[in-house]
């Protein structure tokens, strides 16, 4: 079954509030995550801060602000988070368009989805191994997602956000070989 935009980012924004909640030590905010030089609290940083700017400079689109990632991670999180679901359950954001130089015009659901949610998707991992807590990313998801950057390889790194790939066993489940592919080590 194929989830809307907004059913895809309810599922994964649950996931990741949930670890975001997960912690009750606030010094833990300050572990490394999997993402060199970032901790815990960076990983919630990164995608608390990137995509406001992102939605308001290509559709003119303004999120809730909450207080910052350095006073509050968690409320932080979920004021931005529950700004994004409202937009996307707003049935008048299909009607929406992103404009961007480097992706072109694209509708705002369909640009939340392939550029946050899976930003979230994938840095779930990351917070989840920075702050001690399981988790266990959905496989038919990672698949869909590796075989869309497979053929992006040489455009993804070029772009700095991924590091060096990881090599792993052809054999490997679907989460380790996309994790290993965004340039995690997926047994660290």
């Amino acid at each position: 079954m194929t989830l809307s935009p907004a059913q895809e980012y309810r599922v994964t924004a649950a996931r990741f509030g949930e670890l975001v909640d997960g912690v009750s030590d606030p010094a833990v905010w300050e572990r490394r995550s999997p993402v060199p030089e970032w901790s815990a609290r960076d990983v919630v940083r990164h995608v608390v801060e990137w995509f406001p700017s992102f939605l308001e400079d290509g559709a003119g689109i303004t999120l809730p602000q909450g207080p910052s990632v350095d006073d509050d991670p968690v409320a932080a999180w979920h004021t931005m988070s529950d700004g994004v679901q409202a937009l996307l359950d707003d049935p008048s954001s299909a009607d929406k368009v992103l404009s961007n130089p480097h992706i072109g015009e694209v509708p705002v659901p369909a640009a939340v989805s392939q550029f946050f949610t899976s930003d979230v998707f994938m840095h779930t991992w990351d917070l989840a191994r920075a702050t001690g807590q399981e988790v266990v990313l959905d496989p038919d998801r990672c698949a869909a997602y590796l075989e869309g950057m497979l053929p992006l390889d040489d455009v993804l790194r070029a772009s700095g956000q991924y590091g060096p790939k990881v090599e792993v066993p052809v054999d490997a489940d679907a989460q380790t070989r996309l994790l290993a592919f965004i340039g995690r080590d997926p047994h660290a």
